[in-house]
């Protein structure tokens, strides 16, 4: 059973700053990369993706375009928390479709993408069956973007539209990773209508109860950031836990019924009790 979200709400904020965050997310979570220097982590990231797609990838299956494989890797990070599209990165490196897809599978296999499937196929028929991929690790991702601690200093808009999507990467890969130290097992999806209300992981636990986490790479809120949660809890009814928006602010409150706003780090510190 799901404890209550609002149980985490505390009036005492966050110490996390955004730059605290930005730099947690660049770093990512491979401990070999932990401390490194910016330069030496993004050797470490090259290096990394050649010996994955040099020993693992090529004992699965002997693959003539080798060299694709990379760019294929750094399309699905454009793309890391969206829809997966194969159709669409295949126009881009020139193959085939189902080509790409089976590649897309590859890079799965060995842990360097995972899908997140969807959620609510049976709430209506509006609501999308396709499901998401994400980059098996924040810092893999944002290296693959180019992404660095410079360029978020620029506020340059289409650079920060990227690291949104990262952000999300790294809490969904934060909750998966939780959840397995978890007691009981939980099923994640994401839930996504046509006309473009989504929430960004839905957890639901065996007894069919339900928590929904949305994310943004923001500190303020706004009334549109809750349509989607807002749909789940109204199609869901009693078995709506909760629904969180976690952001990289530093206030935790109660926004609505069962919909509630915290600071993103608190996944990962104890609840505050005081200074």
């Amino acid at each position: 059973m799901f404890a209550d979200p609002g149980s985490l709400v505390t009036a005492i904020p966050s110490r996390t700053t955004r730059a605290d965050y930005e730099r947690m997310i660049l770093t990512g979570g491979f401990p070999m990369v932990l401390g490194m220097p910016n330069a030496e982590r993004g050797h470490w990231f090259r290096d990394f993706v050649d010996m994955v797609i040099d020993r693992d990838v090529l004992e699965i299956r002997k693959v003539r375009q080798r060299h694709v494989l990379p760019l294929i890797l750094r399309h699905l990070a454009a793309r890391t928390a969206s829809v997966v599209n194969a159709a669409d990165i295949a126009q881009h490196v020139g193959l085939d479709q189902r080509l790409v897809g089976d590649y897309i599978t590859l890079l799965e296999s060995v842990f360097l993408a995972h899908r997140l499937d969807s959620y609510g196929r049976t709430l209506s028929s509006k609501v999308s069956r396709s499901p998401k991929i994400h980059l098996i690790d924040s810092g893999l991702a944002a290296y693959l973007l180019g992404i660095s601690q410079r360029k978020l200093d620029r506020r340059d808009p289409a650079t920060l539209t990227e690291f949104g999507r990262v952000v999300e990467t790294f809490v969904v890969n934060e909750l998966i990773k939780q959840a397995g130290w978890a007691d009981s097992v939980v099923e994640f999806g994401h839930f996504r209508t046509r006309d473009q209300r989504e929430v960004d992981l839905v957890i639901e636990s065996g007894e069919g109860e339900v928590i929904g986490v949305e994310v943004k790479a923001k500190s303020s809120i706004e009334e549109a950031d809750f349509r989607g949660l807002r749909l789940l809890r109204d199609r869901l009814g009693s078995a709506f836990v909760g629904g969180v928006l976690l952001n990289l602010g530093q206030q935790s409150f109660r926004h609505d019924d069962r919909l509630f706003v915290m600071p993103a780090d608190r996944l990962w510190t104890p609840l505050p009790t005081s200074w």
